[in-house]
């Protein structure tokens, strides 16, 4: 059997959840890798099990996500762009519906800061900060994260990773500044959010269920805010766009 054959056949058996799989290239030939979807919503989205993908490379080169749509037509959503463009794989997409196949292609054009999608590892928070940074010529290192965002809250990384990263807390008299990152505690659990302070009591930031988004440094955020940080390779940023 053909990968879009046994792709399909492994989406069909899915339905009506999404089914995930991997393209791998192993000794000149490609095979259709079956992966777990892990995703607290399985019907509409998935999240590939890190083990899978592990394996994956074990075995061979990636060369594409394989996934579907069980209700709709085979046409890249917001996110399946979104997230092809963060991986810079294509991704195949099989309807089970309609018994067809669609494909978005990673765009190369630079990702606007503000209004994405949230999505788990490809789309959220830290994401979100790295991106500003990287325009800002610093590149942050990509954490391994737990394989969940439930996995996450349960015990909150960003408190121990933030030295690694190159920052320094700010002292009590310092005032922010354009750049400087926040980490936030919005369930009482540690810090479990991270944003960018943007002047003019303005922060950037991307929370779950939500669109990443510039908003008002309002007195709920200023609240939660547990650690102003600075990045100890640069005294100031300059603006730049980022919408």
């Amino acid at each position: 059997m053909s990968w879009q054959e046994l792709a399909a056949d492994h989406a069909t058996r899915e339905a009506p959840c999404e089914s995930v799989g991997l393209l791998v290239v192993i000794k000149g030939r490609e095979r259709y890798r079956p992966c777990k979807n892990i995703s607290t919503e399985p019907r509409d989205t998935f999240v590939i099990d890190p083990e899978d993908w592990a394996s994956a490379e074990d075995e061979g080169h990636i060369t594409a996500v394989i996934h579907s749509h069980p209700q709709t037509p085979p046409e890249p959503s917001r996110e399946d762009q979104q997230a092809c463009d963060a991986l810079g794989l294509p991704w195949h997409i099989y309807s089970v519906l309609s018994g067809s196949w669609g494909v978005c292609r990673p765009q190369h054009q630079r990702l606007s800061l503000i209004g994405r999608v949230w999505s788990w590892i490809y789309a959220d928070c830290w994401t979100l900060t790295r991106d500003f940074y990287a325009l800002h010529g610093i590149e942050l290192p990509d954490w391994q994260r737990p394989r969940t965002f439930e996995d996450f809250m349960r015990a909150p990384m960003f408190g121990d990773c933030w030295p690694l990263a190159g920052f320094r807390e700010l002292e009590p008299d310092e005032q922010l500044s354009y750049g400087d990152a926040l980490l936030f505690d919005m369930h009482g659990t540690g810090p479990d959010h991270v944003g960018v302070y943007l002047g003019d009591m303005e922060v950037l930031h991307h929370l779950k269920g939500r669109l990443s988004s510039r908003d008002l440094y309002g007195a709920f955020l200023q609240s939660s805010t547990v650690q102003r940080l600075r990045h100890c390779s640069v005294s100031t940023l300059e603006t730049v766009a980022i919408g």
